[in-house]
């Protein structure tokens, strides 16, 4: 879903995701990927992408609300991650 909205508008799946949660309140803050200026300058033009109220809906029925909460990484990956 978020590549076919991504691709109508023209830019990359990243961009609508974040695009997606600007609108979604004051209380949700993205964290755009940084690791690369490439990425960052894409992340940082979600701003000025215009999700129609289609799109707004494709989204929201694709990632429900409660529905994709979890842990990161799988059990056996966990074991790896040192807290």
């Amino acid at each position: 879903m978020v590549e076919t909205i991504a691709e109508t508008h023209g830019v990359s799946p990243a961009r609508i995701a974040l695009a997606w949660l600007l609108h979604q309140g004051d209380d949700i803050v993205p964290i755009p990927g940084s690791k690369r200026r490439k990425t960052l300058e894409d992340s940082m033009a979600a701003a000025d992408v215009a999700l129609s109220d289609e799109d707004l809906g494709a989204l929201d029925a694709a990632a429900p609300r409660g529905e994709t909460a979890g842990p990161r990484y799988r059990p056996e990956m966990m074991r790896m991650v040192r807290i």
